[in-house]
């Protein structure tokens, strides 16, 4: 029986999103949304903000983790649940900071709705089914609205065509962009024995596009190596169709983090107020609620505008507790 055969895939899509990342494919969804993240960084404005920022590039891992347990937050939990709404909460407030364009927040949705579908296309141990495709894109589309953003997309169809058409308006080349790729790919890499890392490294490259390699002047990798990685991936994903099935789900949340040995608050997840973060980072970047150009160089703006979110006057929520192993 798949996840959704007896359930409707736009009112049932919190319980068939959070069963297809946690317990049917955990693994591919945390990959397909690591490559998620290379095709924002592609974008000349999104790169160019976060290398403006300075923290995916001075503290990729912890800014890694922070994004990962948000977007795990509501996934695991639903975007209507209390930590679901509060992880919301917290991303609009983040987000609010930053003078951001509609299209680029939709951009980014959309690599959400995607990725994970394209993975699964090539890589997946079995396809999703359409149903489940729906669920999957309702779910993200329900997150948009709760982020305020406009002009969503009415179906999966719709999303891939904004998709297309954003990426050829925006990804070209910037050094900010690829800074961000490259301390993120080197996060990656880092997670493997130091032998292994160049390999890693042009691992990665293997599975990024044309467009990707392109916007972050990265060179082809070798067609034996791209051969060699899809290998891989498809022979695992024959390998786990005679394992037995998962039954319990796989939560992210629950992973231990360095920078978290005691558990996180939700709504300290993410850079530190401006005051505090301009002093840690010990260089100037512009005013307070400064967003950011292609190039990285700031564009003042005042913190949280239009952005701020229902859940508080600040756009935090109102929870306090902490996310710990066994909550």
């Amino acid at each position: 029986m798949t996840t959704s055969s007896i359930r409707d895939p736009r009112r049932d899509c919190q319980e068939i999103a959070r069963h297809l990342a946690t317990v049917v494919f955990p693994w591919d969804t945390t990959r397909a949304l690591e490559l998620a993240l290379f095709r924002t960084f592609a974008s000349a404005r999104i790169g160019g903000l976060l290398h403006g920022t300075g923290e995916f590039e001075t503290r990729t891992g912890k800014r890694y983790d922070d994004t990962d347990l948000i977007i795990s937050e509501i996934i695991e939990n639903g975007f209507d649940s209390p930590r679901g709404a509060r992880a919301i909460a917290r991303m609009n407030a983040l987000h609010g900071r930053f003078r951001i364009a509609n299209e680029d927040f939709l951009y980014v949705l959309s690599t959400f709705v995607l990725e994970p579908i394209r993975w699964n296309q090539r890589f997946g141990w079995r396809c999703m089914t359409e149903s489940e495709k729906l669920a999957w894109f309702w779910f993200w589309r329900q997150v948009g609205e709760r982020m305020r953003i406009r002009d969503l997309p009415d179906s999966h169809a719709d999303c891939e065509r904004f998709s297309g058409a954003y990426e050829t308006a925006n990804f070209r080349f910037t050094t900010a962009s690829q800074g961000v790729a490259l301390a993120t790919r080197e996060l990656f890499a880092g997670w493997f024995p130091v032998p292994l890392r160049p390999l890693v490294r042009h691992s990665i490259h293997a599975l990024l596009d044309q467009a990707l390699r392109t916007a972050f002047d990265l060179p082809p990798p070798p067609r034996w190596l791209v051969w060699a990685v899809e290998r891989a991936l498809r022979a695992r994903s024959r390998a786990l169709r005679w394992l037995p099935q998962r039954r319990r789900p796989q939560l992210r949340t629950q992973i231990p983090r360095a920078d978290y040995p005691q558990g996180y608050r939700i709504e300290s997840l993410g850079p530190p107020p401006f005051d505090i973060w301009e002093q840690g980072r010990g260089s100037a970047s512009g005013e307070s609620g400064d967003a950011y150009d292609d190039g990285g160089a700031p564009i003042p703006v005042c913190p949280f505008a239009n952005r701020l979110s229902e859940g508080g006057r600040d756009g935090q929520g109102h929870g306090t507790a902490y996310r710990t192993p066994g909550e």
